[in-house]
């Protein structure tokens, strides 16, 4: 599926027009949320488990086992989903770059326009986002 997101560009009579970045980019974060979401709730469960059932937990040896190859999962899962989360923002730096941006204005390919890219944008949060 792709998505469509608006943002405003100057038209050639100063009025502003609506312009679409085609593309998904939401997967990569949702797959890096969702295992969030299930680390956090193993790790409560695991937890119950440890604190109100440690006899349980010391006499069955499948259980450690268990746990640990879960955990190991988890752990291999979560260096995946932050490399498609480091992916998924290499994706929005490439569709906003200042030059992909200017190529997809009408106003930029006439031969008398002259259009500039100004600065680029800092992405140096969304970078750190991606590190930690």
């Amino acid at each position: 599926r792709l998505y469509q997101v608006p943002f405003e560009m100057p038209g050639c009579e100063g009025d502003p027009q609506t312009l679409h970045l085609v593309g998904d980019f939401s997967a990569p974060a949702e797959f890096f949320v969702t295992l969030g979401v299930f680390s956090f709730l193993y790790s409560m469960a695991a937890l119950v488990l440890y604190l109100r059932f440690h006899s349980l937990y010391g006499t069955n040896k499948k259980l450690p086992f268990t746990d640990f190859c879960v955990t190991l999962c988890f752990a291999f899962f979560w260096l995946v989903a932050a490399a498609a989360w480091g992916k998924g923002l290499s994706d929005v730096k490439a569709a906003t770059r200042p030059g992909t941006l200017i190529g997809a204005m009408g106003i930029c390919h006439g031969e008398a326009a002259v259009c500039n890219a100004g600065t680029t944008p800092a992405m140096g949060l969304a970078n750190i986002s991606v590190v930690r």
